[in-house]
């Protein structure tokens, strides 16, 4: 393990593969944190893995606008409701380690569930009935998993800024409310989904995807744009815009099996209704062979 002493900043120009500091301890990384100059403020990263573009992305927002970048490496097992899912999940450390250098990442936390969740552990932060539909009804228990590991991960890194991903909107919008109702001193920041050329959204789990379902895999971002180009054409009608997206699901030959196509408030999260202000969010879930997929799209008025 490496000394938990911090480095001093570095421009973007100096970035070249220098190591991170990797720390798996919270008692070395609150060290590492301690000796940070007050003034430099931190940004940090929560991730499970298998680092992609769209980490990419977030990494790289965090480096702009931060002096110093933290990445969190931990597939939480809280927020897993199928152990196959869980076991399965890629654990690519090394390559994620070296992606870390190559963006100039000052440390990466590597815990393991026991130091996250020490014997006798026994207090959740639970949500409320955001946290019970969509993602929450399909995965029972998940957010209380997702937001009491993002609380401890904010408590040990104190953060000014914690970046999150627009594919995972829900849990973004529950993440920023538990910062607001808990009084927690960060800001949230949303960094847009990064997609392929052919528009599927990019996601750790897209490597799971059999050659063959790849392109079935297409269906949730094809149904989003269904809904975009009824909203763009004037449709205000939420219950027409979710038939828009399930209609891409019961095509002929279709494989992929629909979990969940919805249009929820931007404000609340909740299901939407023709009197629901605007901006509303269109999501989809979806099973496409042994794998499962989340896509989002925005949907507001042009400006």
């Amino acid at each position: 393990m490496t000394s938990a002493s911090p480095r001093p900043s570095r421009s973007a120009a100096a970035f070249g593969g220098a190591a991170p500091v990797v720390v798996a301890d919270a008692a070395e990384l609150r060290a590492w944190r301690d000796a940070l100059p007050p003034e430099e403020r931190l940004g940090l990263v929560p991730t499970m893995g298998a680092l992609h573009a769209g980490h990419a992305a977030l990494i790289e927002r965090a480096r702009a606008e931060c002096d110093r970048v933290a990445v969190s490496i931990f597939v939480n097992p809280a927020q897993f409701d199928e152990a196959d899912d869980l076991a399965a999940y890629p654990r690519p450390l090394a390559a994620d380690l070296e992606r870390c250098a190559a963006l100039g990442v000052d440390l990466v936390h590597v815990p393991d569930a026991a130091d996250v969740y020490p014997a006798g552990f026994g207090t959740w932060v639970v949500p409320d009935a955001v946290g019970d539909v969509l993602e929450g009804a399909c995965r029972p228990g998940h957010f209380r998993g997702v937001l009491t590991v993002v609380l401890k991960l904010l408590q040990r890194f104190r953060p000014h800024r914690a970046y999150f991903g627009e594919k995972d909107a829900q849990q973004a919008f529950l993440v920023r409310r538990m910062v607001r109702d808990l009084e927690l001193a960060v800001e949230v920041v949303e960094v847009p989904t990064l997609r392929e050329d052919d528009g599927l959204a990019l996601s750790s789990r897209n490597v799971r995807l059999a050659p063959e379902d790849r392109v079935e895999a297409l269906r949730l971002s094809r149904a989003l744009a269904a809904a975009a180009a009824a909203f763009a054409a004037g449709e205000r009608d939420p219950e027409a815009l979710r038939a828009a997206m399930r209609a891409v699901f019961a095509e002929p030959g279709a494989r992929a099996r629909l979990e969940y196509a919805e249009v929820v408030g931007v404000a609340d999260f909740l299901p939407a209704s023709a009197s629901t202000p605007l901006p509303w969010r269109a999501l989809v879930a979806a099973r496409v062979g042994a794998v499962r997929l989340i896509d989002n799209q925005a949907l507001t008025e042009p400006s």
